[in-house]
């Protein structure tokens, strides 16, 4: 067994990878960096669901292992569950990383490993640094603390800095094949051989969307609602009702999904500061602390909400791309097999032209809603173009 067991279709990483664990294995392994297959800041590229943030983290395991990432000892366990004490996994659920958090994590790492070996740090979303954070960030690259490996995870290299990326070793995720992601459905989660290659085809190679598509029929029975959409398009008045749909399905799954760990967040952190206790209540601060915490779901509901249409457009985006597919001859290679029938109508009472405007308009509404405008407004602006 080995941390990189879990990384599907990625075994130029995985040799990379194991190539610089091996060479800090000798002993002037830091003190050469320009000879070793090692270097102090990595930044891991790909495609949503091509397993960048599980690379990185594999790689943590790996430098903090005493036998180069047997996965199954102490150091492996805590490191992927962040419980690691030389291992900073830093993740973000608001829209962006500001210049306080890296601020405060720079504090943190100046420190010297206390188990011996390495202090790494796994940056799952780069991209999401304001640019205040990045150029703090950018000196602690431009100086690293000794033994220090940075770790940043990012879907290109133009999400990142252009002074950081030039500072750090680049290594390209790609997106796993369909049977790739299937056989791994398969195997280790015991998903039967059509739900597996049905999700692995729909997720388009996403390891993770597809697990959550083929264990959670809620989740199966949106998508279906969302892919019958474009169906619907024949005026204004059925663009806007599509647009309120999907805006009504992500704000219903990200409420769902957040409700019940809200409250047991508020609830601890009362409980924290002494509510229930006998005296006179909580202590002070704790309104405070609260309206913080609120502040802070809400930031972080606000973004689900968004990560939910994107992951929508990207499944009506499916649609159209088949739609060019068989404009183009080719029913071969279909995503939405399921909807074979609709999608070949569709296609022969439409032009290729203004299928590829349709996917184009797409991509920049996703691209408008990542850059914070409205979200109802961008999805009634594109579904009006969608039912042209």
């Amino acid at each position: 067994m080995s941390v990189f067991d879990n990384l599907v279709g990625q075994e130029h990483v995985i040799d990379i990878v194991k190539k610089a664990v091996a060479a800090t294995r000798s002993e002037d392994a830091y003190g050469d960096i320009s000879s070793q297959e090692m270097t102090h800041a990595w930044v891991f590229t790909g495609p949503p669901g091509s397993g960048r943030s599980s690379a990185a983290i594999a790689f943590a395991q790996a430098l903090v292992c005493s036998t180069n990432g047997c996965g199954t000892c102490k150091a492996c366990r805590s490191a992927s569950s962040g419980a690691h004490p030389d291992v900073e996994i830093i993740r973000t659920e608001g829209l962006s990383i500001k210049i306080d958090e890296v601020r405060e994590l720079l504090t943190r790492v100046a420190w010297a490993p206390s188990m011996g070996g390495w202090r790494v740090v796994v940056m799952e979303d780069a991209d999401r640094l304001t640019e205040s954070a990045a150029n703090a960030l950018l000196k602690a690259i431009e100086e690293p603390g000794n033994r220090t490996v940075w770790l940043l995870c990012a879907p290109t290299l133009h999400d990142v800095l252009p002074t950081i990326r030039s500072r750090c070793r680049h290594v390209q995720l790609v997106t796993p094949s369909t049977q790739a992601v299937a056989q791994v459905l398969q195997n280790r989660d015991g998903i039967s051989p059509v739900m597996a290659d049905f999700a692995a085809r729909v997720s388009q190679g996403h390891i993770g969307r597809a697990r959550y598509l083929a264990t959670n029929e809620s989740v199966r029975n949106t998508r279906t609602t969302i892919m019958k959409l474009p169906l619907t398009l024949k005026g204004i008045s059925s663009a806007f009702a599509a647009a309120q749909t999907l805006i009504d399905l992500a704000t219903e799954q990200a409420n769902s999904e957040s409700e019940e760990r809200n409250q047991s967040e508020i609830d601890d952190l009362s409980l924290a500061y002494g509510k229930g206790a006998t005296g006179r209540g909580m202590a002070t601060g704790a309104s405070k602390a609260i309206k913080e915490l609120e502040k802070e779901q809400k930031t972080r509901s606000t973004r689900m909400v968004r990560d939910g249409l994107d992951a929508a457009l990207l499944d009506i985006a499916t649609f159209y791309r088949d739609v060019m597919m068989v404009q183009a001859g080719s029913n071969d290679s279909l995503i939405n097999k399921e909807l074979e029938h609709q999608i070949t109508t569709y296609a022969h009472n439409t032009k290729a032209h203004t299928t590829i405007n349709k996917i184009n308009a797409i991509m920049s509404a996703r691209i408008n809603l990542n850059h914070n405008a409205a979200p109802l407004l961008t999805i009634e602006a594109l579904m009006c173009v969608l039912a042209r």
